[in-house]
C-alpha cells in the first residue's frame, strides 16, 4: 500500500483548512440523497502547470471572484530554470491576492535499483531509461506518476475534500485546457487521468479563450508571458527547442540516452525511432564533439540493483555516486556550465503545505 507522509502543516494552511463546510450528519454506510451537499458547497481546486493557459486561467478566475479553495503545482524536478524563475514570481503574485501554492511532488519508497531517486530525470538515471513518452505510449505515464498521482494523493489528504466526499460530493477541478485544435482533443477521461471523486471543468473553453486570449490576459495583467512548461528533456520537444537550451541542459540529455542506450531496442533515444536528440546536439555543433564523448564516457552502463546496495558490494558502489553529485559536475567550471539556482530558493515553503507523497 503507498504510504504518505506530510511535514507539518504551518500556522496559515491550518487556518485555511480549519474553515471546512458545514456538512449533514451520515450514517456510516448510508446517505439520504436529499442531504447531498449542494454543488456550490463543493471545494474547487486548482491543477496549475506554470504555463500560459493555466496561468490565464487562474488570473482570471480570480479577477472574476470565482472560489479556488486551493492551487495545485506538481515538481517533477525537471522544469527548466526559467519555469521555475517564474514560478516562485506567481507564487507572491497568487498569495498577494490571498491564495497559497501547494507544492506536491512524488517521493518514490519502493527501489529495485540504486541509487535513490526523487525526480523523473533521475528516476530514468536510476532506472537506465526513458520517460514513457519516447516509447510512444498512448498515455504519458510519467505524467501520472509525477504529477497526477501526486495531486491526487495531495487531495486525499485535504479535509474539505475529505468532507464533501463523506457527504457523497464531489470535488470540482479546474483544468487549462484552451479552445486551440490542439487542446481541444486533450480531456481527462481520455488522456486516462479520470478520478469518479471528481468533477473536471475547463474555464478556458466555457469562456472561449484560446492561446492567444491567454497571452494577451497575461500581459494584460502587467505579468510575464511564461516559458513553455516542460522538462528540458521531454520528448516532444521540437528540434527548435533543442537549439535553445542552455548548455547545461544539453549535457544532461546526453547523459540520460547513454545511460538508457544499452536497454533500448525498439528506440534510439529521446526521439523514438528517430535519430537520437544526442545524435542531433552532436550534428548541430550545439556541445563539441569531444565534450559529448567525455560525457558519454562518464555514464555507468550497468544497473545498479538495491541487492548489492544491501550487500554492500564495494566494486559496484564505486561507480555510482549520488546522481545529485553527479549532475553537478555538468554545472562546473570544467564544463563552464552556467550555475543552476535552487528550487524555490527566493520562497519561504514555511507558508506552503509542501506534502511528500510517497508511490
Amino acid at each position: 500500500m503507498p504510504s504518505l507522509k506530510m511535514k507539518a502543516i504551518p500556522v496559515v494552511v491550518e487556518a485555511l483548512l480549519s474553515q471546512t463546510i458545514a456538512l449533514p450528519a451520515q450514517s456510516d454506510l448510508f446517505f439520504n440523497p436529499e442531504q447531498i451537499p449542494d454543488r456550490a458547497m463543493w471545494p474547487v481546486l486548482v491543477a496549475w502547470g506554470g504555463g500560459v493557459d493555466s496561468t490565464a486561467m487562474l488570473i482570471e478566475l480570480i479577477a472574476r471572484g470565482e472560489r479556488v479553495d486551493a492551487i495545485l503545482f506538481a515538481d517533477t524536478g525537471g522544469e527548466k530554470t526559467e519555469t521555475y524563475q517564474f514560478i516562485l514570481k506567481m507564487i507572491k503574485y497568487f498569495r498577494a491576492r490571498g491564495k497559497v501554492v501547494h507544492i506536491v511532488r512524488a517521493v518514490t519508497s519502493r527501489f529495485k535499483n540504486w541509487p535513490r531517486y526523487d525526480t523523473l530525470e533521475t528516476n530514468c538515471l536510476t532506472n537506465g531509461t526513458l520517460p514513457s513518452l519516447a516509447f510512444n505510449f498512448k498515455r504519458k505515464s510519467c505524467s501520472h506518476k509525477w504529477k497526477v498521482a501526486p495531486q491526487n494523493k495531495w487531495t486525499a489528504l485535504w479535509q474539505p475534500a475529505r468532507d464533501i466526499w463523506a457527504a457523497g460530493g464531489k470535488v470540482i477541478k479546474l483544468i487549462g485546457y484552451d479552445c486551440s485544435p490542439a487542446d481541444m482533443k486533450r480531456y481527462a477521461h481520455i488522456e486516462g487521468h479520470l478520478d469518479p471523486r471528481m468533477e473536471y471543468r475547463y474555464p478556458l473553453r466555457e469562456w472561449g479563450w484560446t492561446r492567444e486570449d491567454c497571452i494577451r490576459r497575461i500581459v494584460a495583467e502587467g505579468l510575464p508571458v511564461p516559458p513553455k512548461s516542460a522538462c528540458f528533456f521531454c520528448p516532444s520537444m521540437k528540434p527548435e527547442e533543442v537549439r535553445q537550451l542552455a548548455k547545461e541542459y544539453l549535457r544532461r540529455i546526453v547523459v540520460m540516452e547513454a545511460r538508457a542506450k544499452p536497454r533500448l531496442t525498439s528506440i534510439n533515444g529521446l526521439w523514438a525511432k528517430k535519430a537520437s536528440m544526442t545524435h542531433f546536439i552532436r550534428e548541430e555543433r550545439l556541445l563539441p564533439h569531444e565534450e559529448i564523448d567525455r560525457l558519454i564516457a562518464m555514464v555507468p552502463e550497468e544497473k545498479l540493483l538495491r541487492r548489492d546496495v544491501e550487500a554492500g558490494t564495494e566494486a559496484a558502489l564505486a561507480q555510482f555516486p549520488k546522481w545529485e553529485a553527479f549532475l553537478a559536475e555538468l554545472r562546473s567550471a570544467e564544463f563552464q556550465a552556467p550555475s543552476t539556482a535552487p528550487l524555490y530558493s527566493e520562497v519561504d515553503i514555511a507558508e506552503d503545505w509542501d506534502l511528500e507523497v510517497r508511490a
